[in-house]
């Protein structure tokens, strides 16, 4: 690896190396990720060079930034391990409403630049998301039912690809490739900027509910029936969670079982309250903390860990309208009388913005179905991890007779089950994007979360 590490300006850890362990460590610690080395990028320029030596040497390429994703990557014995978290600057254009981001940024780098000009992006539920991996793999976030998918909100990016050069990618240049790479997942090129259409948003009515476990039916009920007739400017999510008994997690929460509402409403921010009336007359919460906030507070409200921790999680089934005996069943699964191992159980509402599709979107068009099932476990002993994978198993068949479409599909950005890409696109689609990576990487050199073949 010298004759690498003389061209970078970042450097290259091996399996020998001090701080080894740390180097090949995903956000999500239950990816054990062995390379052959990890280099540690700080330029395009070590992109480039990375892949040149990678080829040279017969090895693959495999790039991360934050490794929240990781579980659902192939082994990567005879990769590298190309880690772009150091590639962190972000620049706003607020006279475009644009941002460049490079390939290392998470939400949290993007949000507070972009609020001080009064714009926002269409991050996830956590800040500690990394901005690239999330917005190639679709992008489901809390302006999604008003805004759409995030992959659709870039504009350009800057990649490398699998000959090792340097290309612009947009509407008018490789816009094949521009159409894989927005919601197609990342194994096509490596990405290591991107141009991002931001959108006006100073304050939003924004924040969660939550009940006891006892009250799951009713909660869940109520939620139905008032997602039925949602305006687009409302994107939410209910929860049946299950708090560990961690000292991460607030006193009140902790060890205790409960249903939960989280939302983001935008527009006319007043109207908040009477908004969500019908939820609050389920009952008195245990816990309001819906309220006027800051466009850059949308990604805390969640709650989401802001550290590494394990998790095992679903495949993200994309369900169509849920009756009485569907809301029935995921109660079943995960309600006050289920013993499961997951910290949640969650139905994501879709609609909206996200159903539109477009002759300019991205291989991710639009998302069929009106919810988006996924749970998640941590698998604190082997144990229980084999207990949560079970569960989400059951989960996704009992769900299955509810699905969109026939076979279920599911979001690519939350299918760890089934790492491949005909879980989640029509045979079309996914044809495509296997023509793509057959121009631009035939001899399959790069790796992502998600097989192209």
């Amino acid at each position: 690896m010298r004759d690498l590490l003389s061209t970078l300006t970042g450097d290259v850890t091996g399996p020998d190396d001090p701080g080894w362990d740390a180097a090949r460590q995903a956000w999500n610690l239950v990816a054990d990720q062995r390379p052959a080395a990890v280099v540690h990028a700080e330029s395009a320029e070590d992109v480039a060079a990375t892949v040149a030596y990678a080829r040279r040497a017969g090895l693959r390429v495999a790039v991360q930034g934050t490794g929240h994703g990781a579980p659902a990557m192939a082994p990567l014995d005879g990769t590298v391990l190309l880690r772009t978290s150091r590639m962190t600057d972000v620049t706003v254009d607020p006279a475009a409403g644009t941002a460049w981001v490079q390939a290392g940024a998470t939400w949290h780098d993007v949000v507070g630049p972009a609020a001080e000009h009064g714009l926002a992006a269409l991050h996830g539920s956590s800040g500690t998301v990394g901005v690239a991996g999330y917005s190639l793999g679709g992008g489901l976030g809390w302006l999604a039912r008003s805004e759409g998918l995030a992959a659709n909100a870039i504009l350009a990016l800057d990649v490398v690809t699998a000959d090792g050069k340097a290309r612009r990618v947009d509407a008018e240049h490789e816009p094949e490739l521009f159409w894989a790479l927005r919601g197609g997942g990342g194994a096509h090129a490596i990405v290591t900027a991107l141009q991002l259409r931001l959108v006006p948003l100073r304050e939003a009515f924004a924040g969660q509910l939550l009940w006891p476990m006892a009250q799951a039916a009713e909660v869940v009920q109520a939620y139905r029936a008032w997602t039925a007739d949602l305006p687009e400017t409302v994107t939410s999510t209910v929860k049946l969670v299950r708090y560990p008994p961690l000292p991460d997690v607030p006193e009140p929460l902790r060890g205790g079982a409960f249903a939960a509402i989280t939302l983001v409403a935008v527009g006319d921010v007043t109207r908040g309250d009477d908004l969500v009336a019908p939820l609050r007359a389920v009952g008195p919460p245990l816990l309001d903390t819906l309220a006027v906030v800051p466009a850059a507070q949308l990604a805390h409200i969640a709650g989401d860990p802001p550290g590494p921790l394990p998790g095992l999680g679903g495949d993200g089934i994309l369900l169509g309208p849920l009756d009485e005996a569907a809301i029935a069943a995921y109660v079943a699964l995960a309600g006050p009388d289920a013993p499961v191992p997951l910290i949640h159980l969650e139905l994501r509402h879709l609609g909206g913005a996200l159903a539109r599709g477009h002759a300019e979107h991205g291989a991710l068009d639009r998302l069929e179905g009106e919810f988006l099932l996924y749970g998640v476990g941590v698998p604190v002993t082997p144990e229980v991890g084999a207990a949560v994978l079970a569960t989400l198993d059951g989960a996704r068949e009992r769900m299955a007779p509810y699905a969109a479409s026939s076979p279920p599909r599911s979001l690519l950005s939350f299918d760890e089950r089934s790492p491949g890409i005909r879980a989640s696109f029509p045979a079309d689609v996914a044809d495509r994007l296997v023509r793509v990576k057959a121009t631009y990487d035939p001899d399959g050199l790069l790796v992502g979360n998600h097989v192209v073949a």
